[in-house]
């Protein structure tokens, strides 16, 4: 690959106009959902006509959860990076490419390649993926790269390899359907993995002796459906977990035929259980948990052959994430629930690759097809594979030490894919730095605006959703393929090609001589079945099954879970790209059930649990625990979601939710402003008074960035500490104080056009897409002394005209203040403000942005904050899948006697496809039937 041209993926419809039907896979979490995308294709142009979820796909058999059902609204190219930028000016690939690599060999050549680091995403392909990892750790020669992708299941990783000797997660999806007791601790499955949760809600409804219970600290959406929860107290689930081994062994519950015969390290794992969790009286005093709901889950636990234990963030995100990993893995081996039908621990992962990184080595202490980086085997191994002599032989750094490397000057150079850490990892304001002062800092994305783009040297305009072509591996190990839906936008191009580019012009063109992503994959096929059999150095991972798979099979690929096995043989040369060929392997739905493991033995390893608390702990200066997780409607840094009008209307903004007790103890208002503070950064976020929360502890999402919000960065307040084996880092219990932000003023903004980044003299200020418009909720701790020269300023879009009309309403001794502006009749922005928060609906207002000229009743509906007469507001969306807003499923609850989610889906759609709703829609359901 000698020039600067790409190749063509696969061939487009040939007429004029016609509708063609692509089948790929969303981008969003671990899930790992098919798509159906109807597409039209026209000369030079592909539009998307409908996102639907695939009816053959065996992950969600055609539902989608609110995210993946508005993927088309996230599409939009004026939000994306369109062409290369070398020193924040616009150039050409030929000139960025030689740019960065002559800057990176410098560094190279002058520091050594331990002073270069990759700083990679679960958003990338496995053929990214691959291709970046042989550059840096065969040819460039150092482990300095890492993933985002540590930060969410990097515990889990060390967890399997420790107990299983590979990282092979045991169970599949299947296994929620045939459960009869699925255990989620920290896991608000319902809203981050709604399709799964689906599975499970359904289980219980086809057989409601099945249970559910959840762990967690914070009553959740996912609670809603439980049979036992249990609010146990941050960080001690490994307590917890190593009491339930205890009472099962004093019950003579555990299984101990197996034990004997398939594991090893029982007695030490056993003993530490009883030093830590002796009793259930000592479990639920430290656990914070009444010692009859302790015991009710042990004797379920013992009872239920058939348990699912589903773990994610809220048991990885800890400094002592791996343990607690562990605690888990512990008990279903003592019970020997493990790969059998229902019965396994099983992790949830967060990103839609995070396992295909995994499989290519991604993170920075593994080597490719889940070879180790200290076993001198799989580092000649390796060596011989790929014919190179420079393979790093030992661990790189992990993320939050490779920045922690940036900000010391260790690292001169760090190329970013895919991600967004100035506002994902902790202590996230060091991390800009860091980046700010860098010597080469490039950034490959497809988005132009993210807050890590901004401290770009280099930046390269990557292909997004909808434009790449390859593979993800879910969390049940399942690879399926994403394929391209519309054409590159721009100078955009997929990052397995910016990478072989670079290779190339590093001096390694011959080992990144790839054409298509098949030829990766084909190589990635081979490298996992090398040398890889009972008799040399066994190992987990193998799909060399599909090493020769052709092209236009690779095309057709079905989703397939890993190990792939051989069944028939077939001859598919890989220069035969139109060879027919029938499917001759078949994937693995469960591993382990054999009791036969990926260890040297053969044997499956408990391992010692002796629980640690987390790394900070709370005091008068920081006296609540801050938790931080997703929302249901939102992805990570909102780059993308953020795009979506449909995706902004049920938490529109940074929320902090505390119990009622807390916030009468901080003097907090409902719905007003708090600033919360940590040893390590602030943030402001809307006040969210809920019983939900336990009492001393807060909740705050991660999703809002510098282009979404004024200080909305959670991540500015979270501590670095991170598991000493993992690097995972403790997201989920930073101690920290919160009080009220003294606000003069509330206000809400909105316009036909965007403000963009257009400095306002505001404390709190977000920005949110709506259908017709742009919306911004604001907060000052100033007062403003002439609201109707202010409000001109904010209300003008810098083309006025004499015949503009201004409308206002001016009450100075309430603090009200009210201003719109028209065009030739037709609304361009309004303006509210009050010296409360306003807690009115205004969501009828963007309506009224749409291109028509304003009756005379909405002129004073306008002015009065109430819709006109004969026309409603939805409301706040309650169901994003369908826009369903709360004030349409009251009035249908009031007006029609409506007693059921289900009612409510029969006559409005609303929870009828990915089901997160549905507990919000029972609990206005409940209110609607509360006194008047």
């Amino acid at each position: 690959m000698n020039d600067l041209t790409l190749p063509r993926m696969h061939d487009r419809p040939s007429e004029a106009s016609s509708v063609h039907c692509v089948k790929t896979t969303c981008p969003y979490c671990g899930t790992g959902c098919g798509v159906s995308a109807e597409v039209r294709s026209t000369p030079g142009q592909d539009n998307i006509i409908a996102i639907s979820g695939d009816n053959q796909h065996p992950t969600n058999a055609g539902k989608l959860c609110s995210k993946g059902s508005h993927l088309a609204e996230t599409l939009e190219p004026s939000a994306r990076l369109l062409a290369p930028e070398v020193d924040g000016q616009t150039t050409d690939w030929k000139q960025a490419l030689a740019s960065a690599a002559d800057r990176l060999q410098a560094i190279i050549d002058q520091h050594g390649p331990d002073a270069v680091a990759f700083y990679c995403s679960g958003q990338l392909l496995t053929e990214d993926y691959y291709v970046a990892n042989k550059l840096i750790k065969g040819f460039i020669g150092t482990a300095n790269i890492d993933t985002n992708s540590r930060l969410c299941m990097s515990s889990a990783v060390v967890g399997h390899k420790r107990a299983f000797g590979s990282d092979s997660v045991p169970a599949c999806y299947e296994d929620l359907d045939l459960a009869e007791m699925v255990v989620l601790t920290g896991s608000n499955a319902a809203w981050c993995h709604p399709i799964l949760f689906q599975r499970i809600r359904a289980a219980k409804a086809a057989n409601p002796s099945r249970r559910l219970v959840v762990i967690d600290p914070r009553r959740t959406a996912s609670c809603d459906e439980a049979d036992l929860h249990l609010p146990l107290k941050p960080g001690t689930d490994a307590i917890l977990f190593n009491g339930l081994l205890v009472w099962l062994v004093a019950r003579n519950a555990h299984h101990a035929d197996y034990i004997a015969q398939h594991t090893d390290q029982f007695d030490a794992a056993i003993d530490a259980a009883r030093a830590s969790a002796p009793t259930i009286e000592h479990v639920a005093n430290a656990c914070e948990l009444a010692p009859d709901a302790v015991e009710q889950f042990y004797r379920w636990f013992a009872e239920t052959p058939k348990t699912l234990t589903c773990f994610s963030q809220g048991i990885n995100q800890s400094s002592s994430g791996s343990d607690k990993v562990n605690a888990i893995i512990n008990v279903h081996l003592a019970t020997g629930r493990i790969g059998l039908p229902g019965a396994s621990p099983f992790s949830l992962t967060g990103q839609p690759n995070a396992m295909g990184g995994r499989e290519v080595g991604g993170l920075a202490n593994q080597l490719a097809a889940h070879m180790d980086l200290q076993n001198p085997a799989h580092h000649q191994l390796l060596s011989r594979f790929w014919d190179s002599d420079r393979v790093a032989d030992k661990p790189g750094l992990k993320a939050v030490e490779l920045f922690d490397a940036v900000a010391q000057g260790q690292v001169k150079a760090v190329w970013i894919m895919a991600t967004n850490p100035v506002d994902s990892l902790p202590d996230a304001d060091r991390v800009r730095s860091a980046l700010e002062h860098c010597e080469l800092v490039i950034v490959s994305d497809c988005m132009a605006a993210t807050d890590t783009a901004a401290t770009a040297n280099i930046r390269f305009p990557a292909a997004a959703w909808g434009e790449r072509d390859g593979t993800v591996t879910n969390a049940e190990r399942c690879i399926s393929r994403q394929r391209a839906l519309q054409p590159l936008s721009g100078q955009a191009r997929p990052d397995w090609w910016i990478i072989c580019q670079m290779a190339q012009r590093l001096g390694f063109g011959e080992a990144f001589d790839f054409q298509h992503p098949a030829q990766i994959f084909r190589e990635h096929a081979r490298l996992s079945g090398y040398q890889n059999s009972p008799d040399a150095l066994p190992r987990g991972f193998n799909i060399s099954a599909l090493a020769e798979i052709g092209d236009l099979a690779y095309e057709n690929l079905t989703p397939t879970q890993w190990p792939v096995i051989t069944t028939t043989k077939t001859d598919q040369p890989d220069t035969v790209p139109s060879q027919a060929v029938q499917q001759a392997w078949s994937g693995t739905a469960r591993r382990f059930a054999n009791g036969s493991f990926d260890t040297s033995s053969g044997r499956a390893n408990f391992v010692a649990i002796s629980p640690r608390p987390p790394a900070y702990q709370t005091d008068q200066q920081f006296p609540l625990v801050l938790n931080t997780g997703r929302l249901r409607d939102q992805w990570h840094t909102m780059t993308r979601t953020g795009l979506s009008p449909s995706l902004s209307g049920h938490r529109p903004e940074p929320q902090v939710e505390i119990h009622p007790r807390d916030a009468q103890r901080f003097a907090l208002k409902p719905d007003g402003i708090a600033r919360l503070r940590t040893r390590w950064g602030t943030m402001l976020a809307r006040v969210a008074v809920s019983e939900g929360q336990q009492p001393g502890q807060i909740f705050v999402p991660m999703h809002w960035s510098d282009q979404f919000a004024n200080e909305g960065r959670v991540c500015a307040l979270v501590n670095p500490a991170t598991d000493p084996l993992s690097g995972q880092p403790e997201s989920k219990h930073t101690p920290v104080n919160i009080e009220p932000l003294a606000s003069q003023w509330y206000g809400v903004l909105i316009r036909r056009d965007a403000l963009g980044s257009t400095p306002l003299p505001v404390d709190y200020r977000v920005r949110i897409r709506e259908h017709h418009g742009h919306r911004e909720l604001l907060a000052s701790t100033t007062a403003v002394q002439d609201w109707p020269a202010q409000a001109a300023a904010w209300l003008a879009d810098g083309n006025e005209q004499d015949t503009d009309q201004w409308l206002s309403y001016d009450d100075h001794a309430a603090g009200l203040y009210r201003a719109a502006r028209l065009r030739r009749g037709e609304l361009q922005a309004v303006l509210y403000i009050s010296p409360a928060p306003i807690t009115f609906d205004t969501a009828w207002l963007s309506a009224l942005l749409e291109p028509q000229a304003l009756s005379l009743e909405s002129r004073r509906a306008l002015l009065s904050g109430q819709p006109p007469q004969g026309q409603t507001s939805c409301g706040a969306t309650v169901c994003a899948c369908f826009g369903v807003g709360r004030n349409t499923i009251v009035d249908a609850i009031n007006e029609h006697s409506l007693d059921s989610a289900q009612a409510v889906g029969a006559m409005l759609k609303a929870g009828t496809n990915c089901g997160s709703c549905v507990p919000d829609i029972r609990a206005l359901i409940e209110e609607a039937a509360l006194p008047a």
